[in-house]
């Protein structure tokens, strides 16, 4: 098992919300922070107005759009963006991304190069609608070495 290092960023997402968490604990009593919040939601309020004029170009394609699986690409590559951003500002130096198998998968396709060999766990859970408290509970479990 990964140790749950003190400093260690934690990434909790599912298609609709990411959290980016950091442990300001020990290893052995962590405590995790809220560095940021973001929704999928705020971020295709930003491109409503070229999201719906894409829609009336592509209006004879057979299949509708999936918006929801196109929401959760957007955070997906949000949320890197903004890790390689903190990344190079010298904020964290480990990293565990904690999401549903489908969510981690498009967050691994993304990972930059320089991230990837930050991960020292990566947990298929579904975690974003609970308390911190029991975020930090669920990843004790999980991350703390025994």
């Amino acid at each position: 098992m990964a140790k749950f290092s003190k400093g260690l960023w934690v990434v909790v997402m599912d298609e609709d919300k990411a959290l980016v968490l950091e442990n300001t604990g020990s290893a052995m009593r962590p405590d995790l922070t809220l560095k940021e919040r973001i929704n999928s939601a705020d971020i295709l309020a930003v491109n409503d107005l070229s999201a719906r004029s894409q829609d009336h170009k592509h209006h004879e394609e057979t299949q509708p759009p999936d918006y929801h699986r196109m929401a959760g690409a957007v955070l997906a590559r949000a949320v890197m963006d903004d890790l390689v951003r903190a990344h190079e500002a010298g904020q964290f130096s480990e990293l565990a991304l904690v999401a549903p198998p489908q969510v981690l998968g498009a967050l691994r396709a993304l990972l930059p190069t320089a991230l990837a060999h930050l991960v020292v766990a990566e947990l298929h859970k579904e975690l974003t609608g609970l308390t911190l408290e029991k975020i930090t509970e669920h990843l004790r479990h999980d991350l703390v070495a025994e």
